[in-house]
Parts: C-alpha cells; sequence; structure tokens
C-alpha cells in the first residue's frame, strides 16, 4: 500500500480485467442503475452482461457484500443499502474496508465508485484511506516500483454529469492530506519527534509559499508558554509552537485552527502502564488532521484568513520533567496545579487557542485533539466528540461529519455544572478532574476553553479524536475531510462548498449582517 499511487480521473478507460483488475463497488440500487455499456470497456471480453446481472442479481448486502466477477481479477462489491442518521449516507467505513478486502491484487488497478454526486467527496477520502504510506516492511524497502490505481466516478444523478478537471483536482488533494496526515500519525517517534515534525510543516509551507513561524524551546518559556513548555521540557527534542498562516486579500473573517502535536506521549511521571503506553504515537493526530487539511485546503483556494497552529512536545520522563504538584503559569496568565502528568494535552492546547486569539485575533478558534481516552467510550470509535459554545456549530459539525465521512458527535457543554471539577486550593485550576466519572471528554475540553474564557466573544470549537484517529493499528487520517467540510464554504472550490454544513442565506437585514460578519458569515 505504501508504494501506491493514487489517481482520480474522469474515466479510467478500457482494458480487460487480465490487463488490469478492476473492483466495481457502490449501493446495490446504485449499481443497477449502472448501464453495461459504461462498464463493459473493464469487463469484456471475459466477462459478459449476462455474468454481470446474474452477479448483480446475487448480490445481499448485510451489511455489505461482494461478488467475483472473473476469478480474482474483477469484482463487484454492494455497500450497505441505507444507513442510520448518525452514519454517513457514503457508508465510508465499508467502504475502505470492501477495497481492503475485496480490490484484486496487481501493479495497475482500477476502482470504479458508484454513487451520488453528494457522497463523492467523502467516498475519494474513504478511498485514500484504504492506502497508507507509511511502512518499514522490509520486502516493501526493496520494492522501488510504484503501483497505480485508478479511481474514476460514476454519479447516478438524474442529471448524469461527470466530475470535472476541478473537481477531481479537488478530490486530489484531498486524498493526499489524509495520508499525509495518515502517514505522520503512523510513524514512530524515533522518526517523528518535534524535529521532524517542524520538517513537515516547513515542507507544506514551501509548497504553499508559507513561512512559519515557530516559537521554541527556551523562548516558549520567555514568552510565557508554560503549558507547551511544561509538557516537553524533560524531552531531546524541544517543544515548540508553530503557525502557518493564509492571509489573502478581502478576508472577512480569520480563522484558526489548533492542533495538539503530542509526538509521543509516556504520560510523564504519572507514567502509562506497558498495556497502555504501545500506540502513544498517534497523540500528535490532531495536529497531523490540521496540516494535512491546511495544504489541500489552501491549494484549493481559500477566500479567509486562516492559521494553523501546531502545538509540538514529547511528554517525556526526565530529571527536568514536570511532577505533580508543581504549578505553571499558562500564556492566558492563569496558573496551574498540575495533578496528573498524563492530562498533558489540554496544557498544549490552551496555550495555543489563547495564542490564537491573542496574537492572530481569530473570530472562529477550533482546536483538534487526541485528548481523551473517554471520547472512545462517550462517542465510540468511528465518531468524534465535538464540544463547543455554539449551538449552530454544534450541528453543523454533525452535518459536515456525515458529508465528510469523518463523523462527530456533540458532548456535553455545561461549565457551570463541570468546570469545579479543576478545584485547586492553590493555583486557579488543576489540570485533571476530581471524578474521573463525571463527564470526563467535556471536562477536559472545557478545561482548554476556560483559558479562552467562557464569554469569549468568537467561536470556539473543540474536537476530541483520540478513537477515529486509529482503526485497528492504523492512522486513519480523521480529521482532514471533516475540516475541508466544515470550513467549505469559505472556500473558493465549488465541490467543497457544496458539502458544506454552513453558509446558508440568512433573512437578516444587510446591516444588520454587514455588522455581524465576522461571527455569522459562516454559519
Amino acid at each position: 500500500m505504501a508504494n501506491v499511487v493514487l489517481e482520480f480521473k474522469v474515466s479510467s478507460g478500457d482494458s480487460e480485467p487480465q490487463n488490469r483488475p478492476v473492483l466495481i463497488l457502490g449501493q446495490q440500487n446504485n449499481l443497477q442503475q449502472l448501464s453495461w455499456s459504461h462498464i463493459k470497456g473493464k469487463l469484456q471480453p471475459v466477462v459478459s452482461k449476462e455474468t454481470w446481472q446474474a452477479a448483480l442479481s446475487t448480490l445481499n448486502p448485510n451489511p455489505t457484500d461482494s461478488c467475483p466477477l472473473y476469478l480474482n481479477q474483477a469484482v463487484v462489491a454492494a455497500l450497505p443499502s441505507r444507513v442510520s442518521r448518525h452514519n454517513s449516507p457514503a457508508s465510508v467505513h465499508f467502504l475502505s474496508r470492501l477495497i481492503r478486502s475485496c480490490l484484486p491484487a496487481g501493479s495497475n488497478r482500477c476502482i470504479v465508485v458508484v454513487c451520488e454526486r453528494s457522497d463523492v467527496f467523502a467516498s475519494a477520502c474513504a478511498v485514500a484511506r484504504a492506502f497508507p504510506l507509511f511502512t518499514r516492511r522490509s520486502a516493501s524497502s526493496r520494492r522501488t516500483e510504484k503501483k497505480h490505481v485508478t479511481v474514476e466516478f460514476v454519479v447516478v444523478d438524474n442529471d448524469g454529469s461527470l466530475l470535472n478537471d476541478a473537481e477531481l483536482k479537488c478530490l486530489s488533494n484531498a486524498a493526499d492530506g489524509v495520508r499525509l496526515a495518515a502517514c505522520i500519525v503512523d510513524t514512530p517517534c524515533s522518526e517523528m519527534n518535534t524535529d521532524h515534525f517542524l520538517d513537515e510543516i516547513k515542507a507544506v509551507g514551501s509548497e504553499l509559499g508559507i513561512t512559519p513561524v515557530i516559537i521554541r524551546g527556551e523562548e516558549l518559556k520567555q514568552r510565557g508558554f508554560g503549558g507547551i513548555y511544561g509538557v516537553g521540557k524533560a524531552a531531546e527534542h524541544p517543544p515548540a509552537l508553530a503557525v502557518l498562516s493564509h492571509t489573502p486579500d478581502g478576508a472577512t473573517q480569520t480563522i484558526a485552527w489548533v492542533g495538539k502535536g503530542i509526538v509521543y506521549d509516556t504520560g510523564g511521571l504519572s507514567i502509562k502502564g506497558k498495556t497502555t503506553m504501545p500506540g502513544m504515537k498517534r497523540d500528535c493526530g490532531g495536529a497531523a488532521a490540521i496540516l494535512g487539511a491546511f495544504k489541500a485546503t489552501i491549494k484549493q483556494g481559500f477566500k479567509d484568513n486562516l492559521h494553523a497552529v501546531f502545538c509540538l512536545a514529547e511528554n517525556s520522563v526526565g530529571p527536568t520533567a514536570t511532577r505533580p504538584d508543581d504549578i505553571h503559569t499558562l500564556y492566558s496568565g492563569k496558573t496551574v496545579e498540575i495533578n496528573n502528568t498524563d492530562a498533558e494535552g489540554r496544557l498544549v492546547l490552551a496555550d495555543g487557542v489563547v495564542y490564537a486569539s491573542k496574537d492572530l485575533s481569530a473570530d472562529i478558534i477550533l482546536d483538534m485533539a487526541t485528548l481523551t481516552g473517554a471520547q472512545g467510550i462517550s462517542t465510540g470509535k468511528y465518531h468524534a466528540a465535538v464540544m463547543t459554545n455554539s449551538e449552530q456549530w454544534e450541528g453543523a459539525c454533525v452535518r459536515a461529519g456525515r458529508s465528510s465521512g469523518d463523523l462527530a458527535h456533540p458532548l456535553v457543554y455545561c461549565p457551570e455544572l463541570h468546570f469545579s471539577e479543576f478545584t485547586s486550593a492553590v493555583a486557579d485550576m488543576k489540570n485533571s478532574v476530581a471524578d474521573r466519572e463525571n463527564a470526563q471528554s467535556s471536562c477536559a475540553g472545557l478545561f482548554i476553553g476556560s483559558h479562552l474564557g467562557f464569554d469569549w466573544p468568537g467561536i470556539w470549537v473543540h474536537v476530541d479524536i483520540a478513537s477515529p484517529v486509529h482503526a485497528g493499528e492504523r492512522a486513519t487520517g480523521f480529521g482532514v475531510a471533516l475540516l475541508m467540510a466544515l470550513f467549505g464554504q469559505a472556500s473558493e472550490d465549488s465541490m467543497l462548498n457544496q458539502v458544506s454544513p454552513l453558509g446558508a442565506p440568512t433573512n437578516k437585514p444587510e446591516d444588520q449582517m454587514e455588522r455581524d460578519c465576522k461571527r455569522r458569515r459562516l454559519v
């Protein structure tokens, strides 16, 4: 999979299955609308029209099903016929699984996805998840040739129009962003420490013509970033705050994405056990998703100011490590008594969101993080947990999750009931809750929001992706598609406009909309 080149095309062209194995998949009713003339060039002469129709009649998805058309070189597969309201209509998780299990082997292969136009974006991102980039298997390192997978979408909407070049470019950039994020998350800390992560940020900046702002090591301490510095000061590679900024002419608002980039989390002196520490290379999943999404979003054109803020550190153990009972002063000026060094993500993000507000003057701040193990209990393996000070944005996140395939579900937002969990006798707050059975994921998000202030007038969104950032032992690139869809209305790309849940017209008078534009234009 690591040597696979994905290419999205209007038409993948004709070729016999012996020369180019093919997988055709979609919902059964969509597959039945597919005309034989459209696919016969990919199946003949070894698969006849009668064989194709017979295969379709045998499919009985529960929730999925597949049928070989010719040996192991041509397969048709059916996605679930229907999904619940909390799932994506594109059935993206099943789509990725079918590709992994049913796509025939070969160095030059074809995937034909039959779907409605509204499902194209989510389906393309799901295809990308099936082809991870990172591997250190010795056989892969000896294999120098690239494998090619051509992806063709057949749209079965009434107009039946083909995808245009701009839409294909959007799909390609989104897929690249998903694979980049997954690759960073899959890479172990020995190859993805804070130095290496900064190299990835610089590489993206160079490609986009943006020079990153980097605050690092002792400078963090001097400038008051007590959260990021305190978490990362014991590591061999120093912590850093890095920012990529896109500031186009004519922007009407400023958006900041803040990512947790803990390149490895031992837990610090509150150290994790031998069964819970493996996999903590994934604790940079929020920052990785923001990097992949920023790269893809800016390539597609973005109308407003967009800042990607990366809070990078390794939560390590050493003579200078933060101790429980230490008190840190964060960038907000608030003091935090450390009662759990393994609750470090909220410390770095608190510095990040306050920087976005104070230094970048952001109107909308979204932080994304693999923040709590409790997220998997709250919303499960497939749905990110979302908390926000805006009811409209809460609903928008859920809708963006369904349209992008990166599913999301709300957490309780009730600071007046939950924030007392952080009460400290000697500081403004502790960093971990008193009662671990009281809405842990919500409380963790509230800690971050408290440094902005619960009366902060802008939009704040917190997205916890601890469980959906991986499926088994592989990263998913989760978060890239969600961000692209959620903020798609500010994009210059028509496909992202279509999948965005925001930007619906309002009935407000023009003068009121003008006064309110910074907070409301995307809502």
